[in-house]
């Protein structure tokens, strides 16, 4: 389950796309849609979150940032056979 790191309270924009940067901050970029292109990112609210290893932060429905731990792995797969190669005389 996700825990609530800070309150923002961001209000989205149709069309844009709502992250965290590399600061720690809330930004937004807007969205490439067929030909239009995306344009560049401009910071809506200054947080400055220190990021915690092994968890995913994100921006939840209510505007606020949120952080989730990041689950590792997946199905585990059969070895393969180590086969021998021969060799050719």
């Amino acid at each position: 389950m996700a825990q609530k790191v800070m309150k923002c309270g961001v209000t989205r924009k149709k069309g844009y796309l709502y992250y965290l940067d590399k600061n720690g901050n809330v930004a937004e970029a807007k969205m490439a849609r067929g030909r239009k292109r995306g344009g560049g990112s401009k910071v809506v609210v200054k947080c400055g979150i220190k990021r915690k290893k092994g968890y995913l932060y994100f921006i939840d429905k209510k505007g606020d940032v949120s952080m989730a731990k990041m689950v590792r792995g997946g199905r585990k797969r059969k070895k393969k056979k180590a086969t021998r190669r021969r060799r050719r005389r």
